[in-house]
């Protein structure tokens, strides 16, 4: 520590000599800076302060029925990102900032300038915004404030046009697409019912249709087995009966067939009990005709072969029983093909309900699938059908009332007086930096020419032995020039001073008139 203060009191020492020089420099450097200060131009600041108003009646009143967006967050992030290269070049147009500019150079400069100058300055939680500008000029100054103000405002309300705007053509987009995939989807769908009408139209399910359809089944193989063992019986009985001829001149002329004919006639009643209950296009109604003309065919053939052998013939007068038996037959082979026909439609039932059976959980699984999409294009779709009317109701209430409203507090004026440069805090600035000047300029100077004050000094730079020093004695006319000279020094120092501080004041009392 003893170092550090021995070798301070050295610099001081050193400086100590060159202090005329030193005063010299800061009168000179001070008087130059008192002249910039007092040349620099006057700047006029012209600001205005907006509020916006983001509450709203409505809002309350509208909430779940129409979109809010956060208002206070638009317009903080607006007042922070309005000072952008588009919105000056429009504020330059505006303010005719652009009638002084030539070229491209002179026009990039006016845009940095006027980002570096411009300011918004906020409060955030009460939406108070101040807009100030500093030019030379102040009628430019309000212009440009003016400006200023219509582009925050325009900004704020084209954006949200422009955004619910947007978001509108969006949702218009996206409601034609998924109109387009719905009624896509209802086709595929109403396609896919048709195709598979005969899998989905009955109510009961398909274990249940081919239980009953293989109980009917059985049924009809019953009753057909009967039928069989019921006409066997009855030819087995016939093989018992003879029939009686009677002469030949007392055959009729009326052609007949009695088993034929019979067979016929019980079919025909047969067809008429089966018409009462199906189609023409049922199976056992086209077996039955089947047969029917298969026993004409063979009756013709009958006839004509009997024709042929003897010109004509007695018709079999057959006794009652064998009659009766013949009829009973006829009607028993009828029943078997009626029989043998409905067993036929029974199994051709069951084999397609069974291969129905194995295709179902695949058409029920395609049909979950068709159903499960349908559904969610029809939810999507309605969901953006009500975005749509959320986003109108929104528009109508911001027309209506206006979601955020800007109110000019403080319109711009033009300034009377300057707001800078502040030449009171400048001046004794510039006076103290140019005291610092001096000073460091002594510094350097003692720097430059060093002078060893002591022995001790002289002892450690050249490392040589002192044998001892030889101290001057001051006379009283080389002291009392000494004490002259330092309170010039002073005097020239507290003038460097007092010269400032006149400065200063004069500059205040002349901001005051």
């Amino acid at each position: 520590m003893e170092d550090v203060l021995r070798q301070l009191v050295a610099y001081l020492r050193g400086m100590w000599l060159y202090r005329w020089w030193g005063l010299a420099a800061a009168w000179l450097v001070g008087a130059i800076a008192a002249g910039a200060i007092y040349m620099l131009p006057d700047r006029y600041e012209s600001s205005a302060r907006i509020f916006v108003d983001t509450q709203s009646v409505l809002k309350p009143l509208m909430s779940g029925l129409a979109v809010q967006p956060n208002v206070d967050q638009q317009i903080t992030i607006l007042s922070r990102t309005l000072i952008s290269r588009p919105n000056i070049e429009k504020l330059i147009r505006m303010a005719d900032l652009d009638l002084t500019v030539k070229t491209n150079k002179q026009r990039e400069e006016l845009i940095v300038e006027l980002n570096k100058t411009l300011q918004i300055k906020g409060t955030g939680r009460d939406n108070l915004f101040t807009l100030s500008y500093e030019d030379t000029q102040p009628d430019r100054a309000k212009r440009v404030v003016q400006s200023l103000v219509s582009i925050f405002v325009e900004s704020g309300l084209g954006d949200k046009r422009k955004d619910t705007d947007s978001a509108r053509r969006f949702i218009e987009e996206q409601i034609k697409t998924y109109e387009q995939r719905l009624d896509e989807a209802e086709n595929r769908l109403k396609d896919f019912r048709i195709k598979n009408m005969h899998l989905m139209g009955s109510g009961k399910d398909y274990l249940t249709q081919v239980g009953e359809v293989a109980a009917q089944l059985a049924a009809a193989r019953l009753a057909l087995r009967e039928a069989e063992n019921s006409r066997d019986a009855l030819q087995r009985q016939l093989t018992g009966e003879e029939p009686v001829l009677l002469p030949e001149n007392t055959v009729e002329r009326k052609v007949s067939i009695p088993e034929i004919d019979g067979r016929v006639d019980a079919l025909e009643k047969n067809l008429d009990g089966l018409l009462q209950r199906y189609t023409e296009a049922h199976p056992d109604v086209v077996g039955t005709r089947r047969i029917i003309e298969q026993l004409k065919e063979q009756k013709k053939v009958e006839v004509a072969a009997r024709r042929s052998e003897g010109g004509g013939y007695g018709d079999v007068n057959s006794n009652p029983v064998y009659q009766q038996m013949k009829l009973a037959l006829a009607d028993a082979a009828a029943n078997v093909a009626s029989l043998r026909a409905r067993v036929a439609e029974f199994e051709g039932r069951q084999v397609r309900l069974q291969e129905s059976a194995k295709l179902l959980p695949q058409v029920e699984a395609e049909l979950a699938q068709l159903n499960r999409d349908y559904e969610i294009n029809k939810k999507n779709y309605e969901t953006l059908v009500s975005r749509r009317e959320s986003a109108n109701m929104s528009v109508e209430m911001e027309s209506s009332s206006g979601m955020a409203e800007f109110r000019l507090i403080d319109p711009p004026s033009v300034p009377l007086k300057p707001s800078a440069p502040n030449r009171i805090l400048l001046m004794p600035l510039g006076g103290g930096a140019a005291l610092l000047f001096g000073l460091a300029f002594t510094f350097i100077l003692s720097q430059m020419r060093p002078t060893f004050l002591d022995g001790r000094d002289l002892r450690e730079i050249s490392g040589l032995p002192l044998l001892g020093t030889v101290s001057a004695t001051a006379d009283p006319v080389r002291k009392r020039r000494r004490q002259r000279l330092n309170l010039a020094f002073f005097g020239g120092v507290g003038g460097y001073v007092g010269a400032f501080g006149v400065l200063t004041v004069a500059i205040a009392m002349l901001k005051l008139s």
